[in-house]
């Protein structure tokens, strides 16, 4: 087993795990009184089921029911009845509830098979994880999501009204949020979170904190949780914060920069080369080739709204065209620089933070170890700015644009049999389901710029 996917399997006199018994403790030292336990539709909407302390035992030892036709993408009404199995690991004092409440993250276990129910996000970047580690791998990645606070109206309904007047690393009296991400930062840290950077980005009311590298199923928890805090907090200040990719028109949307790296067994860095030009082993460059193959499928993953696409367009800094490049951030995918080998990683610059962070990891891990499975070859990394390329330039170098819209994503996601296999038949026919209707829906609206535009002129 590997450290993503291993409990404790030592048990006490009562039954429980070591690490189950751990937390029951913790839970009657911190006078917790509440348990939320916390897990997501495919959507990525976090759920959660509270529960009082003295049923702890309990779910650690048989789980908790729920009725999963009620969850976006779960199971239809015959087949209902779905159990919630708490991680232990993932134990955590919610910040914001004076220490009464606490979240464990569980799993979500078929109750006809009691074998993990293929409809759950986390079962299926465990599956992911997995495979990379029967491949003799394990993946370490971060994430820097970014978000807006906004104030809110005398009704407490959020408006797009930025509370600062900011840009790209301010400090106060600019920031006027430096506070509030200070008081998000302390409580993420009392959820044994750990915090890299944060700072003031490119637009007004746009902040960006960063998490230190993890596992993959460390980091996808920790972003599902993340954007709760967040709101929570914000809350409590009378803001409204959202993850929404493009809230406001013509300026910079939010995005979820990823990085990655694989370690091999004997825990050195399988992306480090230091006789490669660019430090990059031939692991590394088969698997950033697999991203750049699947990038059009991952883009539907990992880009999942009609408004992600407001993002992904030329002018605003998103990451548009399908190449690499160890020297600007014009391109999909960036090899940072690593002062140390352990250090070597490549960032995919397009995923944005209303993804589900399980689906997304595992669409971009799959695409990566399918890479290295096929031996294939990266291309030239791009050194210029391919934001000043004209089309015929483009087309000369070879470099594709992501899709331009979600109907095209889904078409893409549609014509991928691997990033197909990375979710799941269940996964991927929910989700594609879904997101069809949304962009259906989308596209039969009339939007107040279409007023604006035509109503009087015709």
């Amino acid at each position: 087993m590997t450290d993503e996917n291993k409990s404790d399997s030592a048990t006490t006199d009562g039954g429980l795990s070591a690490e189950a018994q751990r937390v029951i403790d913790q839970i009657e030292e911190g006078d917790v009184e509440f348990l939320r336990l916390q897990f997501t539709d495919i959507l990525g909407t976090v759920k959660n089921v509270a529960i009082p302390v003295s049923r702890a035992e309990k779910a650690f030892k048989d789980g908790i029911y729920f009725d999963g036709s009620s969850i976006e993408g779960f199971v239809r009404i015959q087949e209902s009845d779905m159990r919630l199995k708490p991680d232990p690991s993932t134990f955590a004092v919610l910040p914001w509830r004076s220490g009464r409440s606490a979240r464990l993250i569980c799993d979500v276990i078929n109750t006809s098979t009691g074998e993990p129910f293929a409809g759950d996000p986390r079962a299926v970047l465990k599956e992911t994880i997995e495979r990379a580690n029967e491949m003799g791998f394990t993946i370490n990645t971060s994430s820097e999501p970014e978000f807006f606070l906004f104030e809110e109206d005398e009704d407490g309904r959020a408006t797009t009204k930025t509370n600062d007047a900011g840009g790209y690393f301010d400090l106060a009296p600019k920031d006027l949020a430096s506070d509030i991400r200070r008081e998000i930062i302390h409580g993420l840290e009392e959820m044994d979170f750990n915090i890299e950077a944060s700072h003031h980005e490119v637009a007004e009311g746009q902040y960006e904190i960063n998490f230190e590298y993890e596992s993959a199923l460390t980091t996808a928890d920790n972003i599902a949780t993340f954007r709760t805090v967040v709101r929570a907090i914000a809350a409590q200040h009378d803001l409204h914060a959202t993850f929404m990719p493009k809230p406001i028109a013509k300026i910079n949307g939010s995005g979820m920069h990823t990085h990655i790296s694989l370690f091999d067994e004997n825990g050195n860095n399988a992306f480090h080369d230091e006789s490669d030009e660019f430090n990059l082993s031939e692991t590394a460059h088969s698997f950033l080739a697999g991203v750049l193959e699947h990038a059009p499928a991952i883009t539907a993953i990992a880009n999942p709204t009609v408004n992600s696409y407001k993002r992904l367009v030329p002018g605003y800094e998103a990451p548009v065209y399908v190449a690499w490049s160890d020297r600007n951030r014009s391109a999909l995918i960036r090899k940072p620089a690593a002062r140390v080998p352990a250090a070597s990683r490549i960032e995919l610059r397009s995923p944005d933070p209303s993804c589900n962070p399980y689906l997304a990891l595992a669409a971009i891990i799959t695409a990566g170890l399918n890479g290295i499975d096929d031996g294939l070859e990266a291309p030239d990394p791009i050194r210029e700015n391919i934001y000043e390329f004209d089309e015929e330039t483009r087309m000369e170098y070879g470099i594709d644009t992501l899709p331009g819209n979600l109907g095209e994503a889904i078409d893409a996601l549609d014509s991928d049999e691997v990033i197909q296999g990375a979710l799941g038949d269940h996964v991927y026919d929910k989700f594609a389901e879904a997101k069809t209707q949304e962009y259906d829906e989308f596209r039969v609206d009339v939007s107040d710029w279409e007023l604006d535009r035509y109503l009087e002129t015709y």
